[in-house]
C-alpha cells in the first residue's frame, strides 16, 4: 500500500493537517518540525497524491504551454528553448502540458479546473481568439513572443525588429550592397518584424531593396535551401543573404555548397535566433541572438507569481536581441 499523510502524522506525533502544511512549505510550521516531517516522508518514499491535493487546494497542478501551431514554422530549436525555459522554473511542482492551439476545434476543455495557468507562445494573430478566451475565463495568463492587441495581458517580447535592423547595418558595414532576404513564414508576426527591421536598416543607409532579392520562406531547412537556389539562379546573385531564422540559413548554406561555391568566400549568409547548432556550423553562423529561453523563463516566473498571489499583472516587457558575429559573413573587397 502507498504511504499517506496520516501514516507520516502518526510517526511524527502530529496532526495530518500539520503534515500537509509542512510538505507544502507553509510558514505556519516551524523549521524543525518541517525538517522532521520531510525526513520521515523521505524515509517512507512518500509520493504526494496530486488528485487529493488538487481537491483540497482547488488546483490542477497543470500548466499549459500553448504554441500557435506545432505543425509548420515552429523549429525544433525554438520549441526546445521555450520548453526548457518554462520547465527550469516549474521543475516538479507542476505538470507541463504542451499543445498547439490549432489542434483545438473547441476551447471548452481549457478552463481553470484543467489549468492553473497558461503561457501562450504566440506566433501569429491566428491565436488571438484563444488568448481572448483564456482572458475572459480569468485563467492566469502570460503571452510571449508576439505583441497582443485588443486584450490586456502580461506580454513578454523579443526585439525582432531591432535585431534585424542591426544585422542590416552590419552587412552594409562589411561592404555589402546587393543583399537578399529569405523571409519567415507568412502570417507570423516575427516574419513581419524582421522584414521591417531589415528594410529599415537598408533605408537608413540609403539602400532600397530589389524585389527580386526577396524570396518566401517557411522557417524550415527546405525553404532556406529552395530560397537560396532561386537567388543563385539570378543573373546577378547577391553578395549576402539574410535568412529570417537559423534553420533556413543552414538550408541556404547547403544550397551554396552544392553549387560548388563557398560561404562566405562567394556569398555571405546570416541568420536569426542563434540556435544551439549555429555556433557549430561550418562556417559558424553570424546571427541575431533571440533570448527565447530567457523570455520563457521570465514568463513562467511571472505566471507562478500570479497563481500564488491570485493577482495578474498586465504590462509589456521588451527583451533585447543581440548581434552575434561569427564566420559566415566576410567583408567585400574595399568594404571596410
Amino acid at each position: 500500500m502507498s504511504v499517506t499523510i496520516k501514516d507520516i502524522a502518526r510517526l511524527a506525533g502530529v496532526s495530518h493537517t500539520t503534515v500537509s502544511r509542512a510538505l507544502n512549505d507553509s510558514p505556519l510550521i516551524n523549521p524543525e518540525t518541517k525538517e522532521r516531517i520531510h525526513a520521515i516522508a523521505e524515509s517512507l518514499n512518500y509520493t504526494p497524491n496530486y488528485n487529493a491535493r488538487s481537491l483540497v487546494l482547488d488546483r490542477s497542478y497543470n500548466l499549459g504551454l500553448f504554441f500557435s501551431t506545432l505543425h509548420t514554422g515552429t523549429s525544433a530549436g525554438f520549441l526546445y528553448e521555450a520548453i526548457k525555459g518554462v520547465n527550469d522554473v516549474i521543475q516538479d511542482n507542476f505538470n507541463l502540458i504542451v499543445r498547439g492551439i490549432d489542434d483545438y476545434k473547441s476551447f471548452h476543455k481549457v478552463n481553470r479546473k484543467s489549468f492553473d495557468g497558461i503561457i501562450v507562445m504566440s506566433q501569429s494573430t491566428s491565436d488571438q481568439a484563444f488568448i481572448e478566451y483564456a482572458s475572459e475565463k480569468e485563467i492566469p495568463l502570460v503571452v510571449l513572443n508576439r505583441p497582443v492587441e485588443g486584450v490586456e495581458v502580461m506580454n513578454l517580447l523579443p526585439d525582432d525588429r531591432g535585431g534585424a535592423f542591426r544585422l542590416a547595418e552590419f552587412l552594409i558595414g562589411q561592404g555589402h550592397r546587393r543583399i537578399a532576404l529569405i523571409e519567415g513564414k507568412a502570417g507570423f508576426k516575427s516574419s513581419q518584424a524582421r522584414r521591417e527591421g531589415f528594410l529599415a536598416g537598408l533605408a537608413e543607409h540609403g539602400l532600397t531593396m530589389d524585389e527580386n532579392l526577396i524570396v518566401p520562406g517557411e522557417y524550415d531547412l527546405e525553404s532556406g535551401y529552395q530560397g537560396m537556389g532561386r537567388l543563385l539562379d539570378l543573373p546577378e546573385r547577391p553578395t549576402a543573404v539574410f535568412c529570417s531564422n537559423d534553420d533556413m540559413a543552414l538550408g541556404a548554406v547547403k544550397a551554396v555548397t552544392e553549387r560548388g561555391l563557398s560561404v562566405p568566400g562567394d556569398i555571405s549568409v546570416a541568420g536569426f535566433d542563434d540556435h544551439l547548432f549555429s555556433a557549430f556550423m561550418t562556417p559558424a553562423l553570424t546571427t541575431v541572438r533571440r533570448p527565447i529561453e530567457e523570455i520563457s523563463r521570465a514568463g513562467a516566473e511571472k505566471l507562478l507569481t500570479f497563481i500564488d498571489n491570485k493577482v495578474v499583472e498586465k504590462s509589456t516587457v521588451l527583451f533585447h536581441t543581440e548581434l552575434v558575429i561569427r564566420e559566415s559573413v566576410q567583408s567585400t573587397q574595399g568594404g571596410r
